[in-house]
């Protein structure tokens, strides 16, 4: 197929641009800036210039298409509302895929944005799920939680680096899934039909505690964690005090983030009958202590031959 991917130079995005050229599909990947898009380009995606925010932009991006798999939000450094983005600009393509005829859909989402609709990003997601259900588009909306890349500058380079670890005041279990295994799910949707118009949890094999997680970094980096548990009230403090500038509204609506992983209830879903739908095997999943393992491995090699390296150099000057 002809596949258009919004938000492909993101962390989710890339993979999913990656997945579908292995998988055969024609991608173009609508990007605000070519420049720091370049390494698409090399992978064989044809690059084109657009902003959800300019629906001029997006009418050139959809011509000739047949899907768009939407992996676009709003960035932590970006400044404004994420409705801006997340739902105005959203808003802005779905309109623009009526225009041009594209009526297939993969939408990202987050699991449980219902139960959370104080939760600036989780209202707005749950509102673009309810517009998708009473549209004419054939969607498909994946529902996911935290993924494993994040936790790499989260846990493991503070851990490896005798860093503080900050981590909110009440563990809450997160079934963290590696971005590779959901641009899998993301693909499969478009070889699937029967996943149309349905909404399916796309989490990870197990869920974790930051305690949990901390204690996976120490066993295999060899060091111990400075922990430190933020207090709620402290968030709530810096969530008001952030949301009372426009540059930093952005930054105040994530931190009420804190309000979801605080909450003590497990962030997961039974799985199964996502596989089952979209034709894929669970035991291929990237288990979250095979991957902060890799991590580890690759690093602390990497650490041993710049050592190595070093000590070469050293020896070289040395006068005998």
């Amino acid at each position: 197929m002809k596949v258009l991917v919004v938000g492909a130079t993101g962390t989710l995005g890339r993979q999913i641009a990656r997945r579908a050229l292995d998988a055969g599909h024609d991608v173009r990947c609508m990007v605000r800036s070519p420049r720091r898009a370049a390494f698409l380009q090399e992978w064989g995606c044809e690059l084109t210039r657009g902003d959800l925010l300019e629906p001029a932009s997006l009418d050139y991006a959809l011509e000739g298409q047949q899907a768009v798999i939407d992996a676009a939000t709003a960035r932590a450094g970006d400044g404004g509302s994420a409705y801006d983005v997340d739902w105005t600009g959203k808003q802005n393509l779905f309109t623009a895929m009526g225009s041009a005829g594209v009526k297939r859909l993969v939408f990202i989402s987050l699991l449980e944005a219902d139960r959370h609709r104080n939760v600036p990003l989780m209202d707005i997601k749950a509102c673009t799920e309810q517009w998708l259900e009473a549209s004419d588009l054939d969607f498909t909306t994946l529902r996911c939680v935290g993924f494993m890349q994040g936790l790499i500058s989260q846990f493991a380079i503070p851990v490896l680096e005798g860093q503080t670890v900050w981590v909110s005041g009440t563990p809450t279990p997160i079934a963290y899934m590696n971005t590779q295994d959901i641009a899998r799910f993301a693909v499969a949707a478009l070889e699937h039909p029967q996943t149309i118009r349905q909404a399916f949890p796309v989490v990870g094999p197990k869920a974790w505690t930051t305690g949990e997680i901390t204690q996976l970094c120490e066993r295999n980096c060899g060091k111990e964690a400075r922990l430190f548990r933020v207090p709620p009230v402290l968030l709530r403090w810096m969530q008001a005090l952030t949301g009372f500038f426009a540059s930093s509204l952005n930054v105040a609506e994530r931190l009420a983030f804190a309000e979801v992983v605080t909450a003590g209830r497990a962030f997961d879903a039974p799985m199964a009958e996502s596989y089952a739908a979209f034709g894929l095997d669970p035991e291929v999943t990237t288990r979250l202590e095979d991957y902060l393992k890799e991590y580890y491995d690759t690093i602390l090699r990497r650490l041993r031959e710049m050592e190595a390296d070093l000590d070469k150099d050293a020896k070289k000057k040395l006068p005998f």
